[in-house]
């Protein structure tokens, strides 16, 4: 299908004057009206649909910024882009306090105007083309290179590489290009699960040889050397938020911080109970049962991450680092209510400020339980979206901004990710097995497609509290829900299309930590 010229309607009591300009325009492909005057653009938007106005200032009756109003009456999407000789900045301000799309200061030249009409009108088409174009070669290209021989940095590397073109073909609207991109994904995930299987527990047998951070790492490493130079440091968990969740958000920080983002490996199992406790311990589930047994029972509850203060403060007398603590953690409305209403107390003049906000996995588990939720959340673009506009008006933004007001760092970080669930994997257990979808503990357990989950039969191998004798743990891989044959009909119909986290994928996995510095 032919591409349709954008509609230009140029008004200027010096239409005279104009012709240049037009020609130029017309030859790149737009087609331009003129009109001389306020009352006659008005009524020939009233006849017709333009795309762009291009409104002169300063025309004798009717001036452009009241001109302004009444096209935008008429046509309230319509853009439009002043024209004007006036350089005061009384001028420009209110003009840019009407939400022009653009401003041009008389003379101006036939390929300035140009520029300005094509980037308004042609831009998102042009950037598309471009996302399309360069995407297309790329894709070529992976789906010929190997992922068996990638190591923990080129995992990062490729995981980074498809999330980027997630975003941009979504934002491109290049469905069918983003579906291509998506067909990529299982078999990413089948070779992560495999890598992972004998990669973490070499990495946890050998703490000091070559291994990414992990969860235990956060504190020290990304944190303390922050705590150290400065009187005072923010720290943020946002639970269960992917990479892709963080990278859409990031553009809305952006002009209050300098972020510097670097990349983890959350523990497994990626659950709460396991992936945070040993981000504020620094240290792994079997080491939090053995040294602190009291804050430790595996149930599985809220209780389980009761004791995130005391973690962190443990860990830092073991650092040996004296900084005192403050903590929030912000889990209802009524908690996000009041730290707004004690914002300008709630980070400390010196030590660390570590704040836990769990909207995004109450949000994911919400999804399972709520048909308006579910519709609203459909998907992976959905729920990035979702997680938009949650952020813009929340408590942590709240927060963000109190910090960079006062000019104090912020480290943001997740505990894991999630994935989207599609696939029932069937599992045999006894009585003892543990109820969770992507993980579970008990003896005899194993997976019908052993191809849906690892198997891991050595508890000290992942670092986990024993559990007796013939005791097992069995891990999610891909997009696999575990269900028992009993009741195989009903996990079906509740967990399919649910976000789900505690198994071996990269979106579980690989997280972001990044580093938010206040702008100047």
């Amino acid at each position: 299908m032919p591409h349709q010229a954008k509609a230009v309607l140029w008004v200027d009591d010096e239409a005279e004057l104009l012709e240049p300009h037009r020609i130029f325009l017309r030859d790149k492909g737009f087609e331009v009206h003129t009109a001389t005057n306020a009352d006659d653009a008005a009524e020939m938007v009233r006849r017709r649909p333009f795309d762009l106005v291009l409104l002169d200032e300063q025309m004798p009756g009717t001036r452009g910024l009241e001109a302004m109003k009444e096209l935008r009456e008429i046509a309230p999407t319509i853009q439009i882009v002043m024209v004007t000789k006036s350089e005061e900045d009384g001028t420009l301000t209110e003009a840019l306090a009407k939400n022009i799309a653009g401003y041009l200061v008389k003379p101006v030249t036939p390929r300035q105007v140009y520029a300005m009409v094509a980037r308004l009108l042609e831009g998102p088409r042009i950037r598309q083309q471009a996302v399309a174009r360069t995407f297309v070669d790329r894709f070529r290209a992976m789906q010929m290179e190997s992922l068996r021989d990638l190591d923990w940095r080129g995992w990062i590397d490729r995981y980074l590489e498809l999330v980027q073109w997630d975003l941009d073909l979504a934002a491109a609207n290049e469905m069918g290009l983003h579906e291509s991109l998506q067909g990529l994904f299982p078999e990413l995930r089948r070779h992560f699960a495999l890598f992972m299987n004998t990669a973490y527990p070499e990495w946890l047998a050998n703490l000091g040889g070559d291994r990414p951070p992990l969860s235990i790492d956060i504190v020290g490493e990304f944190l303390m050397p922050v705590v150290r130079q400065e009187r005072a440091a923010v720290f943020i968990v946002i639970d269960c938020l992917r990479l892709d969740q963080w990278k859409i958000i990031e553009p809305v920080i952006a002009p209050l911080f300098d972020i510097q983002t670097t990349h983890y490996f959350g523990v497994l199992p990626t659950a709460t109970p396991y992936a945070r406790n040993a981000l504020f311990s620094g240290l792994f589930p079997n080491e939090i049962a053995a040294r602190f047994p009291d804050w430790w029972g595996e149930r599985e509850d809220e209780t389980l991450n009761a004791h995130e203060r005391d973690l962190l403060e443990a860990q830092l007398v073991e650092i040996g680092h004296k900084a005192p603590v403050k903590y929030d953690k912000i889990s209802s409305s009524h908690d996000a209510d009041e730290l707004e209403r004690r914002l300008a107390n709630a980070i400390a003049p010196d030590g660390i400020s570590a704040f836990v906000f769990n909207f995004v996995d109450l949000l994911t588990h919400g999804r399972s339980e709520s048909a308006i939720l579910y519709e609203v959340a459909r998907d992976e673009i959905a729920l990035r979206q979702l997680t938009l506009q949650w952020f813009r008006r929340s408590a942590l933004f709240s927060v963000l901004q109190e910090a960079a007001r006062r000019k104090v760092k912020v480290l943001v970080t997740s505990d894991h990710g999630s994935i989207h669930c599609h696939t029932p994997a069937t599992v045999f257990a006894k009585r003892d097995a543990t109820q969770n979808l992507r993980y579970k503990f008990g003896e005899d357990l194993r997976a019908e497609h052993p191809e849906y989950a690892l198997l891991f039969k050595d508890e000290d191998a992942l670092k986990l509290p024993r559990r007796g004798l013939g005791a097992n743990t069995l891990l999610a891989t891909g997009d696999s829900f575990f269900v028992y044959p009993t009741k195989l009909r009903e996990y079906q119909s509740r967990y399919r299309g649910s976000f789900l986290h505690g198994g071996v994928t990269p979106e579980e996995c690989i997280l972001p930590v990044s580093l938010l510095t206040p702008r100047t």
